[in-house]
């Protein structure tokens, strides 16, 4: 039996099995929303006197394999919401129950007896968006602990993020997603897994799910270090605009608006729209006449007795001109300034467009089905110079990174409750298919952006990756949850290349490749007490390679697995204190990777890294809320010798916190920082990328109908390098070129103001 046939037919024995432990369900339910009438889920449901609980899913619904008799009352409690008791002799088999929100948050409403702790995260990032105020798509990403992001092209390109010992460049070792949608693009022209999260317009994020490691199965391509879900709100409780303004020509306009009045809120139908507009010349000492406009819109409603559809269309566009990464000695010799730049005419435009349409449909059984279509229209159009007059000492060596893509996918799940006893068997299913087409996939050297010198490579990339997975959680007597998943994806590549000079293929002509992987994950959580949850988590993961480096081997070793484990606890002393802990392990095996910038297919060997997190969320007072999170990793290649085996740009320790004072009416604000303490540069760390440590500020008032609000970025005007690479270099008139550290400065002290409008 093939491995694929093997995979396959467990898939469908699993499914079968835990259909064939079903049971009829007693107590049944489901939770919406008092205001909007949407089913909310993560509700904590607990039935008195006997203390046993469950969540609500993702439709809202809930389930006990108990009878009414013996019970007292059902106690419904959730972060954001309303605690409700009602009595088991007001409660109907099947009804809906309808909870109020709560106007204000705290820490206390985080619980931790949630099974395998995804609940937990969902509430402790909205707590933080919450608490902190989120205002950029930077500010979103940096809600994961640990998760730290530097850009150095002028805002416009996709951040560089390093999280848990990777720089995982742009996206090559995490996971981004929104509302079930893939931001990662593969074989991108700039680098695999380059991951844009600006047409997310951070006043619609509703919360934030996020997991280190590879233990999900219904997680696969790039989820190596982890993965970020970004989830947009379905409906919104006011329409908002907001108008900013400040330092460096900076200026910003939001709108977010309803769409539909309460009569129709009332019947479970939301739609709403937010349009962003954002401009600066940035802190650099050539303008760089920043770009953007984002339109998202969003529809959310019951189709039918059994389904709510969800639907939802964007578009991004921006524009800039960026200063680029500079070498240090020339700063140092004074020919540019901290904030200059050697080759001012980089910069960059780029669009995408997004249609995303989700079915949920809940069967008579109380199982639930999702079906996901989505597509994505996407231009990339990208000028940089890192090397300046290292290959072309006349004309320089500017390169140009330019794609247009086209990006169909299709998820679809299935979820199952069943009993074998007093066992509860949790069953999701799933199918991913994702197809990228891009045309003119181009790497050339340029003058002057557009001016096309020579073309280094040309071609069309088809990618097609089909996956099924299959996941199963056991829970026993309230306190043992173990997942088994097993995931198989297979990926198909094709190349059209068009020049015959490319650099690692030969001739013009169609090119090919297929591989497969089987990734299984294994985690068991023990709930110890209410507030005290243990954990081990297993898996091995993946991210694909470029498919111009995929065919260029013929298929082999272009799937490298990631191998990794997580021993940790979560723990609550008080109602105002919860504690994260955990030691991690992640082992790479030897992968090709494909060098946008250089088209050539560089190859690196194994690497391990071993690490501690650690993150604290502290309420002393009411109002006052306090986070910290601090992170180490250990980071070094296998087979290279000691002292020559340090993993380049790998973060070793980096720690984020702030304090926060926060009230509905009157003043409310904070302070926050982030350090990232020196790493190597090159593997035998003779060149070292410098930390930093950079505090920022927000100071807000607020009334019902109004904000004003002023944020003020790095408080302190530290001079900070916000990403460094060490890079091979000639300037000018230089006969040697030199290796050296090349940086793009962090941003100076930044004052913005804004005031925000709320009404019905």
């Amino acid at each position: 039996m093939t491995l694929k046939r093997f995979t396959i037919t467990l898939f469908f024995s699993l499914a079968l099995l835990s259909t064939a432990f079903a049971q009829h369900n007693h107590i049944q339910g489901k939770v919406v929303d008092a205001n909007n009438k949407l089913p909310i889920e993560g509700i904590t449901v607990t039935l008195l006197p006997i203390n046993k609980t469950t969540l609500t899913d993702e439709n809202g619904s809930f389930t006990f394999n108990d009878s009414k008799e013996h019970l007292q009352s059902i106690v419904f409690s959730g972060f954001g919401y309303e605690r409700m008791v009602l009595a088991v002799s007001d409660f109907t088999l099947g009804a809906t129950i309808v909870v109020k929100p709560k106007s204000a948050t705290t820490l206390d409403e985080v619980v931790i007896n949630s099974g395998t702790g995804t609940t937990q995260r969902n509430q402790i990032s909205k707590l933080d968006i919450q608490m902190r105020g989120v205002t950029n798509s930077q500010e979103v990403l940096r809600i994961v602990p640990g998760l730290f992001i530097g850009q150095h092209q002028g805002g416009g390109k996709a951040e560089q993020i390093f999280i848990r010992g990777f720089d995982c460049d742009h996206g090559t070792d995490i996971s981004l997603n929104v509302d079930g949608m893939p931001i990662n693009m593969v074989s991108h022209a700039h680098g695999q897994g380059y991951a844009d999260a600006h047409f997310i317009i951070p006043e619609t994020i509703e919360s934030v799910d996020f997991k280190k490691g590879s233990y999900n199965a219904e997680k696969g391509n790039f989820d190596t270090a982890g993965y970020v879900d970004f989830k947009t709100a379905n409906s919104i409780d006011k329409n908002t605009i907001k108008v900013e303004g400040g330092m460096y020509n900076t200026a910003r306009v939001v709108g977010v608006f309803n769409l539909l009045n309460d009569t129709q809120k009332a019947k479970q139908q939301s739609w709403y729209m937010a349009t962003e507009y954002h401009y600066s010349d940035g802190y650099f000492d050539h303008p760089q006449h920043f770009n953007r406009f984002n339109f998202f819109t969003k529809y959310h409603g019951k189709v039918s007795e059994s389904s709510f559809l969800q639907l939802s269309a964007s578009t991004l566009y921006s524009k800039w001109n960026a200063s680029g990464q500079i070498p240090e000695r020339a700063v140092a010799e004074g020919l540019i300034g901290f904030y200059g730049a050697l080759d001012p005419t980089e910069g960059g435009v780029t669009a995408r467009s997004n249609v995303n349409a989700q079915l949920l449909t809940t069967l008579k059984n109380h199982d639930f089905i999702k079906n996901q279509v989505y597509y994505t229209n996407y231009s990339f159009d990208l000028h940089t110079n890192f090397t300046f007059y290292l290959d072309y000492p006349i004309n320089g060596d500017q390169i140009r990174q330019k794609e247009n893509r086209n990006l169909l996918g299709y998820n679809g799940s299935y979820n199952h409750i069943s009993y074998a006893g007093n066992t509860k068997i949790t069953t999701d299913a799933g199918i991913n298919v994702r197809w990228d087409k891009t045309n003119n996939s181009e790497l050339s050297h340029t003058v002057d952006r557009y001016t096309v010198i020579n073309p280094i490579k040309l071609g069309d990339i088809s990618e097609l990756n089909a996956a099924v997975y299959i996941s199963e959680t056991l829970t026993f007597n309230e306190k043992w949850h173990v997942n088994a998943g097993l995931r198989f994806d297979q990926f198909y590549n094709q190349y059209y290349n068009k020049l015959a000079s490319d650099p690692i293929l030969n001739g013009v002509g169609l090119y090919k490749a297929n591989a497969n992987i089987v990734s299984p994950k294994l985690s068991v959580y023990y709930q110890a007490s209410k507030n005290t949850q243990f954990y081990i988590a297993s898996g091995r993961g993946f991210h694909s390679n470029d498919t111009r480096a995929v065919v260029a081997t013929d298929g082999k070793q272009i799937l490298p697995p990631a191998y990794g484990v997580d021993l940790g606890t979560l723990f609550k002393p008080t109602n105002h204190l919860l504690l994260h802990l955990a030691a991690w392990y992640m082992g790479l095996k030897q992968e090709f990777v494909y060098s946008g910038d250089g088209g050539i297919v560089e190859i690196t060997g194994r690497t391990q890294r071993i690490g501690l997190d650690g993150s604290v969320r502290y309420e002393p007072i009411k109002s006052v809320y306090v986070d910290l999170d601090v992170n180490y990793a250990h980071g070094r290649y296998v087979d290279l010798p000691k002292g020559q085996d340090y993993i380049p740009l790998a973060p070793i320790w980096s720690a984020t916190g702030g304090i926060m004072y926060k009230n509905k009416k009157g003043f409310n604000g904070g302070l926050r920082y982030r350090y990232l303490s020196d790493r190597p540069a090159v593997e035998d760390y003779s060149l070292t990328a410098k930390g930093y440590f950079v505090t920022d500020a927000v100071l807000n008032y607020t009334k019902p109908r109004y904000e004003i609000g002023l944020k003020v970025n790095n408080i302190f005007n530290t001079q900070w390098k916000e990403t460094q690479f060490a890079t091979t270099t000639r300037l000018p008139n230089e006969a040697t070129p030199v290796n050296e550290i090349c940086f793009t400065p962090g941003t100076k002290f930044a004052a913005l103001l804004g005031v925000s409008y709320f009404f019905k």
